[in-house]
């Protein structure tokens, strides 16, 4: 009966990947309306498609994971974070969309073309976001692997994943981003659902405070310095990459208006009721001593234990769809990146079939990755934005429209990332200190040394 609900939904997400090409499905589909929907979306797609973006197979696997694996405290970061990112978001998206519709941008690259004129530090850019975007991939795979093995489902590793990349490849190659955004809804309605359910289930089986009182015994609840330091760094870091990740900008571009923005951004906060759901399934996992294969399992093992056979395959089915989303989001923003910024002059013709090209080449080796390396996937998550927040003063210079050379922007953004790989490889102390808020450190000083910082606004005819 799981199984059969399980695959309804999958099919349900593909019918809907189908409808989503609406009034495009006739004729060829642009270029602009594969990667951006037109600049088009509603309030309601712009909403939906972040929210998937934010929540997805990290919330419900990664964040019990790293509650199961190092502690309560551990997940305060996650909370912290997304809370801090919605402020952040909320007057910095409508800007990178007025910059974005400035320069007819797609991609982050394109706006750092736009505003620096310099074709080098685009291609910089371009190929150093997907370098690290790669875990991003991993993630996802990583836990919907998980998922399925911890819901009882002992297939292959190998044919789930390549499962899941043929249907992350279908909702894009059918209609780009419009396909993500239709399944975002489902996948949202059917997460909610799980989550809630097995907070629930834990509430009625276990009872609250046994399960708190449980987790308080096995775990310290006060917070240490190192710990703080580490929490409260990452936090910052986080909330400030949230919105120059590639893929989430790309998703800006596709509002109608600043004003759309700004309304799918005020319900955001909205979804976080769900968390204290999820802490209840952790706490739960640690307090009934469950024996897992990985801690990412922490979630679905709550899940299995507590409720009905039949009603896991709604769990599979919004864990499935939760990497799902965001997988074939990645896709696509890679694609868009390749097809535009690294390949010059490609025509708008072969735009579409290319990024299919590099779609596929992605999946592969985002199956490579997650079948030969193991790691939780709250590092996983932490080694992306150490490298890709690494974009952010090079953004914010040009919302402002500050005058700095484009050299120094591209020292500073080697630099910090540089320094984020060697601090990753060769694990220095630095005392619970985000590595990653190091390398933006690193990276600010080199803009402010090298570069020449000029206070007036920039015409914006002359930034062309």
């Amino acid at each position: 009966m799981s199984t059969a609900i399980f695959i309804g939904f999958l099919a349900f997400s593909l019918l809907l990947s189908l409808l989503s090409k609406g009034r495009h499905g006739h004729g060829r589909q642009s270029a602009k309306d594969f990667f951006v929907g037109s600049r088009q979306f509603s309030a309601a797609l712009v909403f939906f498609l972040s929210a998937g973006e934010i929540y997805s197979i990290t919330t419900m696997a990664g964040l019990p994971g790293g509650i199961y694996a190092k502690g309560p405290l551990y997940g305060v970061w996650f909370l912290g974070y997304v809370l801090l990112a919605y402020p952040v978001g909320y007057f910095m998206a409508p800007r990178i969309w007025e910059l974005g519709r400035r320069y007819d941008a797609t991609t982050l690259p394109d706006l750092f073309l736009g505003y620096y004129g310099s074709p080098a530090l685009e291609k910089v850019v371009a190929a150093t976001a997907i370098l690290f975007l790669l875990p991003w991939g991993q993630l996802q795979f990583t836990g919907l692997i998980a998922a399925l093995k911890a819901l009882g489902w002992h297939f292959d590793p190998v044919l789930l994943i390549c499962f899941a990349a043929v249907l992350a490849f279908l909702y894009v190659a059918i209609s780009g981003i419009r396909g993500s955004a239709y399944v975002a809804v489902l996948k949202d309605v059917l997460m909610v659902v799980a989550i809630v359910a097995v907070g629930v289930a834990v509430a009625l089986e276990a009872g609250v405070q046994p399960v708190f009182d449980a987790a308080g015994a096995k775990f310290s609840t006060t917070m240490g310095a190192q710990d703080l330091c580490f929490t409260m760094s990452t936090i910052l870091l986080q909330s400030l990459g949230f919105y120059v990740l590639p893929f989430n900008v790309q998703n800006v571009f596709t509002a109608r208006s600043p004003d759309t923005i700004r309304r799918s951004l005020i319900g955001m906060p909205l979804y976080m009721f769900m968390f204290p759901f999820l802490v209840l399934a952790s706490y739960y996992a640690i307090s009934a001593n469950l024996k897992l294969g990985s801690p990412n399992e922490a979630f679905f093992a709550a899940a299995t234990s507590l409720l009905p056979e039949w009603s896991l395959g709604i769990i599979a089915a919004a864990a499935s769809l939760s990497a799902l989303v965001v997988l074939a989001g990645v896709c696509l923003c890679i694609s868009t990146m390749s097809t535009r910024n690294l390949v010059p002059n490609l025509a708008e013709s072969r735009q579409k079939g290319c990024a299919c090209t590099v779609i596929v080449v992605y999946l592969l080796l985002s199956i490579v990755l997650s079948l030969t390396t193991s790691n939780l996937m709250v590092t996983l998550l932490n080694t992306a934005y150490n490298g890709i927040t690494q974009f952010f003063p090079g953004v914010i210079i040009a919302l402002f429209g500050w005058r700095i050379r484009k050299h120094a922007v591209l020292a500073g953004i080697l630099t910090g990332q540089a320094l984020a790989l060697a601090l990753y490889f060769t694990q220095p102390p630095l005392f619970g200190f985000s590595a990653g808020l190091a390398a933006l450190l690193a990276n600010v000083a080199v803009v402010v040394a090298t570069g020449w910082v000029f206070q007036q606004r920039l015409d914006p005819v002359a930034t062309r």
